[in-house]
């Protein structure tokens, strides 16, 4: 039986409103933010989730509190779903970072890490999820580099056609993960 893969993103961030590419900085959500979690959490309690993961970064961790607060869902947070951690330019504004992402498809950010060691993070969470909740429905907070490791090791999408396309935001993507036995080390 596929464990069913329910992932929103972090829910707006005061950075989002500044322009900036937050990256391994902790973020807090703005206004609209704390009011696009408490949405999230309206579609979401009746989804039939049976936990919630969470990157570990402040803002994807506000937007998990808002969305369930009062509900008994589990809240794990996992350093594995941060986004990709841009070193020295965690915090550049984001169409600069952005303009550059290819380079760093192999290549750490001075300071960082590539998105490839991103993704490969994903798929280790990925590994580590199958063992308990196989079978189950569960909802992932995260970031893009969490939409590409899903994108990548659930959908077989390569990261070359990943790291160019825009990341266009919708309300929650659906995956379904077959078993998997053994590490995932498809480039």
């Amino acid at each position: 039986m596929p464990t069913e893969i329910v992932f929103e993103t972090h829910s707006w961030s005061e950075d989002n409103d500044r322009g900036l590419a937050t990256g391994w900085l902790p973020g807090r959500l703005s206004s609209r933010g704390r009011a696009l979690a408490a949405d999230l959490g309206q579609r979401r309690r009746g989804d039939g989730i049976e936990a919630v993961f969470t990157s570990d970064l402040r803002r994807a961790v506000e937007t998990a509190e808002i969305a369930l607060a009062g509900t008994t869902i589990p809240l794990l947070h996992d350093w594995r779903l941060r986004e990709c951690d841009y070193g020295e330019l965690n915090g550049l504004p984001a169409a600069d970072l952005h303009a550059r992402r290819s380079r760093y498809l192999d290549h750490p950010y001075p300071g960082g890490e590539s998105w490839r060691q991103a993704v490969h993070r994903v798929g280790r969470f990925l590994d580590d999820l199958s063992l308990r909740w196989a079978g189950r429905r569960v909802l992932v907070i995260g970031h893009v580099a969490t939409r590409w490791g899903l994108d990548h090791w659930i959908n077989g999408v390569r990261l070359e056609d990943l790291v160019d396309a825009d990341f266009a935001w919708r309300e929650g993507w659906e995956y379904r993960m077959e078993e998997h036995h053994g590490p995932r080390d498809r480039r």
